[in-house]
């Protein structure tokens, strides 16, 4: 009967040019979440875009007597990945976007100077060579330490806590446990045109890295190898919204201590 029913529903739509509703899946993909409004640390601080495009990086500003402090650092980047092994937490948009949970649409160079301008100082890459015997040496990546943390919409809700609880240790079950320093990535000079501007390494990808590559722009001060990020990290899918989503991901540099 269900069928005579549904025939016949079919005969009318095309004998009046009307159409049928289309099918919904429970397959479906969700929908990106929208970003929501930068959260501000307090309500007299402002808020300036920083960014050639005039949105994407932001600087947070604080009352500082006659000027103005950046105290924090924004970037709306976008969910690229919810499930799987992971080596980088953020990359340039159109890089590494199957090991990474969020992508950045700029020159990861800008995200450089920003940091700089919350108050960070550059430290060193992590160092996999003695630079004296050519011998296998690791030595961990240095520089002011960065709070990282993510604020977004997720099911009708506002979520904001460290970027750290998106990746979760398998082994621990529970999320990583270590923070980010300012390695500040290096600059590589063309060796065929040396006038040429050099090349900021972070933006083959490693802009805040999980596992150790010599370019991060903020790495994990700690001996964690490819392959080792690849059996131990992974994207915790459940607390990260859909693909596609718009997020702010926000910089705190921390002040060192006197």
């Amino acid at each position: 009967m269900l069928k005579t029913i549904l025939g016949f529903a079919a005969l009318i739509a095309l004998a009046t040019g009307a159409s049928l509703p289309l099918a919904t899946s429970a397959d479906d993909p969700p929908k990106p979440e929208e970003l929501p409004e930068y959260p501000l640390l307090d309500k007299k601080n402002t808020v300036k875009a920083v960014s050639p495009d005039e949105k994407t990086i932001v600087a947070e500003f604080a009352p500082n007597g006659d000027k103005k402090k950046v105290v924090r650092v924004g970037m709306i980047c976008e969910v690229c990945l919810r499930e799987g092994a992971l080596e980088q937490f953020l990359c340039k948009k159109g890089t590494k976007e199957h090991e990474a949970i969020v992508r950045v649409d700029q020159d990861a160079e800008l995200v450089h100077l920003a940091i700089l301008a919350a108050g960070g100082k550059v430290g060193t890459v992590t160092q996999f060579v003695n630079p004296n015997s050519g011998e296998p040496e690791f030595k961990p990546a240095t520089g002011s330490k960065v709070n990282v943390s993510v604020h977004y919409k997720h099911k009708g809700k506002l979520h904001t806590h460290p970027a750290q609880d998106w990746i979760w240790d398998i082994k621990k079950k529970a999320p990583i446990q270590h923070s980010w320093v300012f390695a500040g990535s290096q600059f590589i000079q063309n060796p065929d045109d040396p006038k040429a501007k050099p090349f900021y390494g972070a933006n083959s990808g490693d802009i805040f890295s999980i596992s150790n590559f010599p370019y991060s722009t903020l790495e994990m001060p700690v001996q964690i190898s490819k392959d080792e990020a690849q059996l131990t990290y992974e994207a915790k899918t459940d607390k990260i919204p859909p693909l596609g989503s718009k997020v702010w991901v926000i910089l705190e540099v921390v002040a060192e201590k006197k």
